[in-house]
């Protein structure tokens, strides 16, 4: 194997990421994991998402029958507080509120598992809380994450997301928005656009429909990291078009259908929908995608953060991109659960 020392430009976020594609296959000794297979039950009566179950607040949720949301019953964000704090230690009230998106009510299911008008009901869903909440003239932005697997931190397994809609805009889309600001007053061009041709005409494209195509970017962050983007530029999910909106339901199925069968488990990630602040500043600029961020490098090692990553503050990718997304793309689009033997 070739050994190349290189740094990629991430456009987006507007730093350098250090490539060592050499070292994937280095030695490994140190801590592994077992790959997760066993699935939960259909209803768990401890888990706080289930229909029919009482939570830390005392309601009880609903016989829910598709996508429901409710309000966090521990918000990180919240109502008015009284904050002191002077022009160097410098402090502010954390305004907003917290939501809990379910996906569907059978504890079981992972996005994968949903139909094709299930998860068209998710995409809605967040369509209309991206909407509601970002009208709310205390939140200037509307992050919608989900955290799927006991790797990446979930304390339930039950198929769900998070809101969190605040008065902060968080670090890596404040990012964003300048960056497309700035790109696009320099070129005239959307920088989403500019990221799409240039994976478009690449090896990197795992999978495309219609209005959308999923890749493992030039720039990764991780081995297995892929982005959903726009055909068109758009800012947020509030600018796609109903037939858009049945496209990005496939596609989120279909990556995360990719992920499974890579190694026939279920993948853990964290997804994040980067959508524009809904602050008064003119956003239209702003390149909406989806982000999948996978912590594992093999099925049974994590990618870890340490010193160059913590301690340093800039990530390195020991993979090569265009090798790994034409793993992902290798493997069929038919969940390996639903295969035939």
């Amino acid at each position: 194997m070739s050994t190349v020392w290189e740094q990629r430009w991430h456009p987006l976020r507007e730093e350098w990421i250090l490539f060592t594609s050499h070292r994937d296959g280095r030695p490994w000794i140190g801590h592994t994991h077992a790959p997760e297979e066993k699935r939960p039950p259909s209803h768990d009566p401890a888990c706080a998402l289930c229909a029919g179950v009482k939570r830390l607040s005392g309601v009880v949720n609903p016989h829910y029958t598709g996508a429901w949301c409710f309000t966090n019953d521990l918000p990180c964000f919240g109502g008015d507080a009284n904050v002191q704090g002077d022009d160097f230690y410098r402090v502010r009230p954390a305004l907003g509120t917290a939501e809990v998106v379910c996906y569907h009510p059978d504890h079981a299911k992972t996005f994968v598992d949903l139909t094709e008008a299930e998860a068209l009901g998710v995409v809605e869903l967040w369509t209309e809380r991206y909407r509601v909440l970002g009208a709310r003239p205390e939140i200037d932005h509307v992050l919608i994450f989900e955290n799927k697997g006991a790797l990446v931190g979930t304390s339930n397994p039950h198929p769900h997301c998070q809101i969190y809609a605040g008065n902060m805009i968080y670090g890596t889309i404040a990012r964003e928005a300048e960056a497309a600001r700035r790109h696009f007053a320099q070129t005239g061009r959307y920088l989403g656009q500019d990221i799409l041709a240039r994976e478009a005409a690449g090896p990197r494209i795992i999978a495309q429909n219609e209005s959308f195509l999923a890749c493992v970017p030039w720039f990764a962050r991780y081995a297995y990291e892929v982005y959903i983007l726009p055909k068109r530029q758009v800012a947020s999910l509030a600018g796609l078009t109903a037939a858009e909106r049945g496209a990005l339901a496939r596609m989120i199925r279909e990556v995360a259908t990719r992920y499974d069968n890579l190694w026939q488990m279920p993948l853990p990630y964290v997804m994040a929908i980067h959508q524009a602040p809904t602050n008064a500043e003119d956003q239209s600029a702003y390149p909406f995608h989806f982000e999948f961020h996978p912590p594992l490098r093999k099925p049974d090692t994590l990618k870890y953060l340490a010193g160059p990553e913590i301690g340093g503050g800039s990530m390195t990718n020991e993979s090569n991109p265009d090798l790994k997304a034409a793993e992902l793309r290798a493997v069929p689009s038919v969940h390996y659960r639903k295969s035939p033997s």
